[in-house]
């Protein structure tokens, strides 16, 4: 039996007790602390090279000590080790690789040991405190809480949650909005991390997130999900915008949000430090939600390129102003609640870039095709914006233009064809000029156009184009193949044949290949370092042996 230590028996359980419940922690993780301090304090005393463990009941206060050995047949390390007969005195039933426990006399723990043993408990107790409260709040990111401001520190407010304190940083705060130590504010926890200080708990009351959850403290229809809030979109202090959708159609979600004579609205706004709200019905049409977002401006047509999440809104003259805003905020909002690029124009600045595009495209096809002007100009009012779109439609689509015949539609793809063969000619030469080795024309998916571009980026052999990852290869630059002209009125018009390129992306991001084709052709440029190298040692021994 380990032989007790003397100590009072009440007070070590009372200390225990009192701490666990100061704390708010688990009365066992005070416990394993006092253990942990007096096992250190007999290592002080009968040497820190000994296995020593001590152990305190927290029914009744018994509080043991005692070195545990090893029994082996020749000792090595005499403080946790024991011969065989050495161990039978110990315990006549002790065998080789058994651990068998020496029981230590009582300690005093003297002045310098119990400021030791403090040390010990207080850092345990601390570590627990910590690890409590970011268990409390790791999963409560998105809340909104309530706190008492604690300080100013460099412009971040710290705010005391109670259990914890959280921070808001300066990029978080409204502008212009004074925070006076003492006072309660509202805030959303925007995420919880755990650091070596204890957990960091951010704070935020310019996230979008926190003006909806205030809605859905003020509007009962929100908090029981018959209106949704589908976007929301803040200038923090200034304005905002959110669009909402109701899931019954006898309750008006708008009116919903603003209240009797604006009352739920206005308890956000005052909240939110009188910033401008906003309230959009949202709808799944694109068009038609972009036009509400866009209030009060007028909008007369909407284009919007799917795939790049870019929008161009034609507006009259006399609203181009209203529908920017100050500073650009009301677009900037509309954007965010969109989610694409909104690009704003007057009807003047699209009629010019139309007859623009339709300028261009006619010449391109009148040059490239050998027909006369009307011709050309016909195929671009249909929608055809280049010779790949002429070359490979369906021949009896083609013929059934008005003004068209199959023998003339048989004509003009014909010319396509030649006329593409003749770039990819002209692109074959140029990509020669450049230096880039015609091993690369036989890897699947590239054209002699990717080839010449490949060869201005100085990638002109297997291995530089081997070197490359996927993403740096194919990340798409901002291509608009597909465009839709819609108006508010007609928010789902026919789609029009049309194509843009931006540069922003890898360096073959223009040709739109998708994953897929890309990873195709990296592994394509990479296959010759598996052919050079030997199959097999065999073949490797063969090889040297000739």
């Amino acid at each position: 039996m380990a032989s007790p230590i003397s100590a009072n028996r009440a007070e070590l359980l009372a200390i225990a007790t009192s701490v666990a419940t100061e704390k708010m922690i688990d009365k066992s993780i005070v416990i394993e602390a006092m253990e942990e301090a007096i096992q250190k304090s007999a290592r002080n005393r009968y040497g820190a090279e000994n296995d020593i463990r001590a152990k305190l009941d927290p029914r009744t206060g018994d509080l043991r000590l005692w070195r545990v050995v090893e029994v082996v047949e020749e000792v090595e390390d005499y403080f946790k080790q024991v011969d065989l007969k050495a161990a039978q005195k110990l315990d006549p039933n002790a065998a080789l690789g058994d651990f068998i426990v020496d029981p230590l006399p009582p300690v005093d723990l003297g002045r310098i040991d119990a400021q030791s043993a403090k040390q010990v408990i207080f850092q345990k107790v601390r570590d627990a405190e910590r690890d409590r409260q970011f268990d409390e709040f790791k999963d409560r990111a998105g809340e909104v809480v309530t706190g008492v401001i604690k300080s100013v520190e460099f412009g971040h407010v710290i705010v005391n949650l109670g259990r914890a304190e959280g921070v808001i940083r300066r990029d978080q705060q409204i502008p212009r909005e004074v925070a006076r130590v003492g006072e309660r504010v509202r805030a959303l926890i925007l995420k919880v991390e755990r650091q070596n200080r204890g957990p960091q708990i951010f704070l935020s009351r310019a996230h979008p997130e926190f003006m909806k959850k205030l809605f859905a403290q003020e509007v009962p229809e929100i908090y029981d999900n018959i209106i949704e809030i589908k976007a929301a979109a803040r200038d923090p202090g200034s304005r905002a915008k959110i669009g909402v959708i109701s899931r019954d159609s006898s309750i008006d979600p708008v009116g919903a949000c603003v209240g009797m004579k604006g009352s739920r609205v206005q308890a956000v706004v005052q909240e939110l430090q009188g910033e401008k709200i906003d309230i959009i019905p949202w709808s799944e049409d694109t068009a038609t939600f972009v036009v509400n977002a866009l209030q009060p401006a007028t909008v007369s047509r909407v284009v919007i390129d799917e795939e790049e999440s870019r929008i161009e809104v034609v507006v009259p003259d006399d609203q181009l102003s209203l529908a920017i805003g100050r500073r650009g905020q009301n677009v900037r909002l509309a954007s965010q609640l969109t989610g694409s690029q909104i690009d704003i124009m007057t009807e003047a600045e699209a009629s010019e870039k139309r007859q623009k595009e339709f300028a261009e495209r006619s010449k391109m096809f009148e040059e490239e095709l050998d027909v006369d002007e009307t011709l050309s100009q016909l195929l671009v009012a249909e929608g055809f914006s280049e010779l790949e779109e002429v070359a490979y439609i369906e021949l009896a689509e083609l013929a059934t233009i008005e003004g068209f015949d199959e023998e003339l539609a048989e004509e003009l793809q014909s010319r396509a064809t030649e006329a593409l063969e003749r770039r990819e000619e002209a692109s074959r030469e140029e990509r020669r000029g450049l230096g880039v080795e015609d091993a690369l024309a036989e890897i699947p998916h590239l054209t002699e156009a990717m080839l010449v571009t490949l060869g201005k980026a100085g990638i002109k052999t297997l291995d530089d184009l081997a070197d490359l990852a996927t993403d740096e290869l194919i990340a798409k630059k901002r291509i608009e193949q597909r465009r839709r002209d819609n108006s508010p009125k007609a928010p789902t018009a026919a789609p029009r044949r049309s194509e843009r390129a931006e540069d922003k992306g890898g360096v073959l991001g223009e040709y739109g290949l998708n994953e897929e084709q890309g990873n195709e052709i990296i592994m394509a440029a990479r296959a010759h370092w598996f052919d050079d190298e030997p199959a097999t040692e065999e073949a490797a021994d063969a090889d040297s042996s000739q």
